[in-house]
């Protein structure tokens, strides 16, 4: 069976990397592309390098422009995808790689984002730990899927594990994190200039106030199987001069009596046998290269007994594995279709 696809937001990066996979995705036929200021102009003018696409125009954003689709993929800026999705009941599936649907909690909504709080949808991240189970069990057959911020999914896998074998205390994590100014969007803003990112780093969001703080949490209160208390996170992000790519630095303490080889085996047994989440062997780390353009997060994990903590280096390309790879691994699951059907784990070198 042939599905049809709209994706919104095509001009941006988000939907145009959508777009890029599921190219070559042999059960999907892309049948419209829209976008709000770029309407009417030729997709390949704002995605040049999806030479295969070249045949279609941007439409406008609208309900009656993405209904009568098998699937609907929204891009869009964060709460932007919410006035569509209540008008979109007819589409079977329906993927928001935006926030309006990630958060349980409309008080942790109002406190990051604000405006209109939307229904949760089942979230789209099929490695994480949730409540014993891992998430692809919750997306085999789902109609509505919101896909994981590129930031949050990596501190999640990073540390899901160790959380819910009770080997690392959830109460002191502390993630920093390198990421590429891709991770912003596409629209102009003068502090993401190239003139004003190359040869520096810039922190930015700092002191709890980064929109994927109750996003981790939430995925981690998931993985302990408890609610939200007790789930401390200090999450700094830094921009760094690097087009794609998150480098995530996690830590948290031991729990008390853990042992080096317990602690190990919690991620061991988490990621053994997964194609897209790789645990490093004992002492090599990632690097944000190693998985450019591929649908994989390659993490190398440290024990740091003098400072009592666990160390998780996390690797990924936001734009696959963090964002659109997340969105399409989770929909073949939603479909029934092997799960890593038009991705891959190679990445792009040098």
């Amino acid at each position: 069976m042939t599905y049809s696809v709209a994706v919104s937001g095509a001009s941006g990066y988000a939907g145009g990397e959508i777009l890029r996979l599921l190219a070559g995705h042999p059960d999907i036929e892309i049948r419209t592309v829209t976008a709000h200021s770029n309407a009417g102009q030729p997709l390949v003018d704002h995605q040049p390098h999806l030479r295969s696409l070249a045949h279609l125009t941007l439409q406008d954003t609208t309900p009656e422009t993405l209904a009568g689709h098998d699937i609907v993929f929204l891009a869009l800026p964060h709460g932007q995808s919410g006035q569509y999705t209540d008008a979109l009941g007819g589409v079977p599936l329906v993927i928001d790689a935006g926030a309006d649907h990630r958060l349980t909690s409309e008080e942790s909504w109002d406190a990051f984002y604000g405006g209109d709080f939307h229904e949760p949808w089942t979230y789209g991240v099929p490695e994480l730990i949730v409540n014993g189970v891992k998430q692809r069990e919750n997306l085999r057959g789902a109609t509505r899927i919101a896909a994981p911020g590129c930031n949050a999914s990596t501190v999640s896998l990073s540390l899901a594990p160790g959380v819910a074998a009770g080997v690392i205390k959830p109460s002191d994590i502390v993630s920093v994190l390198a990421v590429g100014p891709s991770g912003a969007g596409k629209s102009l803003k003068p502090h993401l200039l190239g003139s004003e990112l190359l040869g520096t780093a810039n922190p930015y969001a700092v002191g709890g106030t980064h929109r994927h703080i109750p996003e981790i949490r939430q995925a981690l209160a998931a993985a302990a199987g408890t609610g939200l208390d007790g789930i401390r996170v200090s999450f700094t992000p830094v921009i760094v001069p690097m087009s794609r790519g998150i480098l995530a630095t996690s830590s948290a303490p031991i729990a008390a009596g853990a042992t080096d080889a317990q602690i190990r085996d919690a991620w061991e047994s988490a990621y053994s046998g997964e194609t897209f989440v790789q645990l490093l062997p004992e002492g090599r780390f990632p690097r944000t290269a190693d998985v450019l353009g591929a649908n994989t997060a390659l993490m190398g994990l440290a024990i740091d007994r003098a400072a009592n903590r666990v160390i998780v280096v996390t690797a990924v390309d936001n734009l696959v594995k963090g964002t659109a790879g997340a969105a399409v691994q989770s929909m073949n699951l939603a479909l029934g279709l092997p799960e890593d059907r038009a991705l891959t784990v190679n990445g792009v070198a040098p």
